[in-house]
């Protein structure tokens, strides 16, 4: 295969997209839009935009132009214009951008759309062919439908909180706002899908998600524990609560990571520590699991005795699946996240070049040709493309 050429326009080149959401669900939905190739015209309030504009420290860049890493995170390949919706004047371009637009997000609570004169009959009359993404709290309908929606809530109401942490009592939120961005990944995925099937009935559609749904679609072999076998998930700390070994496990100077997913694998890692597989304790999955606190005291015997480097290397040579544990710094100066463009490079208005951390996703064509954006853009600073915008809608 030859070397990849330039990049070729991304899928969604051509498409328009109009975001009206804020904090976290929906714009990291239409930040996944914007970097396979569509154009995100992001509408914000005057006197503060997006609310995370001033969600910090940290904040970055020059006392009186002072921009929060929180919106750097989401918002990176679009263009930000000020609306006040409750204006009429605002109002009416809104509608204008709407008439020309092929997806609209928003992730306002159920009704206010309404409310704003921009209910789905109306939206049908201006735009036939719109494709509208809404991501709520806990979904459209239902007994609790209206309630706001923050990662957090989400994360205790869906049961996520009750089986992450070191036991059931230290309920633990994941580090990062998981709920937020799995509706985004599932909005930026009914959007395509819908874009998809625009295609064979010429119609819009409009696609529903929630913080709810999403986080509850991610419960995997949880949710099954309890569905079918009617068990109910517990925290098990930094062990997996159904494969073993399977988890973080003592060195002499700190901790490395240990997935044994098969027997084949028990007995190669067995070997590697000098440890009996056939031990009655833990010759099978089930059985290492019963004795899982045999089985974690066993194997910190053996790893107590060397540093991290050794034994990751024996388990490499051995093809154990292993790693350590890395601090967020870390992660972003490995050679490894940089060759896969996990770190890009912009030039942003006030903060000159920073990095951000880039797309997960990476295309090309069959014959290596990398498909995509060229470059890619910094997040906008509040109300950047307000007259370039308003030209545009003007010719």
């Amino acid at each position: 295969m030859t070397a990849p050429t330039a990049p070729l326009d991304g899928p969604l080149t051509g498409t328009l997209v109009i975001d009206l959401s804020r904090a976290l669900a929906g714009p990291h939905a239409t930040m996944v839009l914007a970097d396979l190739g569509a154009r995100v015209i992001k509408v914000e309030p005057p006197r503060g935009g997006d609310d995370t504009r001033g969600w910090g420290p940290p904040f970055v860049g020059p006392q009186d132009q002072r921009e929060s890493t929180y919106f750097l995170a989401a918002n990176r390949n679009k263009e930000s214009v000020q609306l006040d919706l409750k204006d009429a004047g605002d109002l009416a371009v809104l509608k204008e951008l709407l008439t020309r637009a092929d997806v609209l997000v928003e992730n306002y609570r159920p009704g206010v759309l309404d409310r704003l004169g921009l209910s789905q009959s109306v939206l049908e009359e201006l735009n036939s062919r719109l494709v509208v993404l809404s991501i709520t709290g806990f979904g459209h309908d239902g007994p609790e439908g209206s309630r706001p929606g923050y990662d957090q809530i989400a994360q205790g109401e869906t049961g996520l909180m009750s089986m992450t942490g070191p036991d059931a009592e230290h309920p633990t939120r994941v580090g990062v706002p998981i709920g937020d961005i799995l509706a985004g990944l599932n909005g930026a995925i009914g959007v395509a899908s819908a874009l998809a099937a625009r295609e064979r009935t010429g119609r819009g559609t409009v696609v529903r998600t929630s913080l709810l749904a999403s986080v509850i679609g991610a419960h995997a072999f949880q949710g099954t524990k309890w569905t079918v076998a009617r068990e109910v998930a517990l925290p098990t700390g930094n062990h997996h609560p159904q494969i073993a070994p399977y988890g973080a496990f003592r060195c002499s100077d700190g901790f490395v990571q240990i997935a044994v997913g098969s027997q084949t694998q028990w007995a190669t890692f067995a070997g590697v520590l000098d440890l009996d597989a056939a031990d009655e304790r833990f010759a099978r999955n089930s059985d290492r699991i019963g004795n899982h606190a045999d089985l974690v005291k066993v194997i910190e015997d053996r790893l107590t005795t060397q540093p991290r480097a050794a034994w990751l290397e024996r388990f490499a040579a051995a093809g154990i699946p292993a790693g350590s544990i890395r601090t967020v710094d870390e992660v972003y100066e490995w050679d490894q996240t940089r060759s896969q463009g996990l770190v890009i490079s912009v030039d942003h208005p006030t903060l000159g070049e920073i990095e951000l951390p880039g797309p997960s996703l990476r295309l090309e064509t069959l014959g290596g040709e990398r498909i995509g954006r060229e470059r890619h853009v910094a997040p906008p600073t509040l109300g950047q493309h307000d007259a370039e915008v308003r030209d545009w809608l003007a010719r």
